[in-house]
């Protein structure tokens, strides 16, 4: 039986850190369904389709990275219901400081509660990567800075045209 863990998130755009967490993933698990959140109640920069779009052009075509171990989706339910619709245990989830700790334990808590079959693993992107966040990357390139050691080129494509 296959290892399947979800990487939920909104990618909202995906960056290396995002990237560096998925490639670590894939020496761990068989398949990763990286979950694209299209929650209603977010201020996003690009809809649900367009970050769809661009993690699966990111990763497959600018990365090269295997399509057979990865699966990108939209979901708009709990993360626990997006487990169970992909046969799931594992909710694989990003650090970056320990200011993202507190949260990300909490909501692992509640994932828990919801469904005691649910395990979350915390993985940490390289160091060099920890200090990137999407917030961060839309306002230097919305500022027309350089944004080359953040994202990948077809994700900075999609940056500036949404911004010219």
């Amino acid at each position: 039986m296959s290892k399947i863990a979800i990487y939920p998130g909104t990618f909202d755009p995906i960056t290396f850190g995002h990237i560096d967490v998925i490639k670590k993933s894939l020496k761990l698990f068989d398949k990763l369904v990286v979950g694209v959140s299209d929650e209603s109640n977010k201020d996003y920069l690009f809809s649900s389709y367009e970050r769809i779009e661009i993690v699966n052009n990111a990763l497959f075509k600018d990365l090269k990275l295997n399509k057979k171990k990865i699966k990108v989706v939209s979901f708009g339910s709990l993360t626990t219901d997006l487990c169970k619709k992909y046969k799931s245990n594992i909710i694989l989830r990003g650090l970056r400081a320990v200011s993202d700790f507190e949260y990300e334990f909490q909501l692992a808590g509640m994932n828990r509660k919801l469904n005691q079959n649910i395990e979350t693993i915390f993985l940490m992107s390289d160091v060099e990567n920890q200090i990137i966040s999407s917030r961060f990357v839309k306002e230097i390139v919305k500022l027309k800075g350089d944004i080359k050691k953040f994202t990948t080129k077809s994700t900075i494509k999609s940056l500036k045209d949404k911004y010219e």
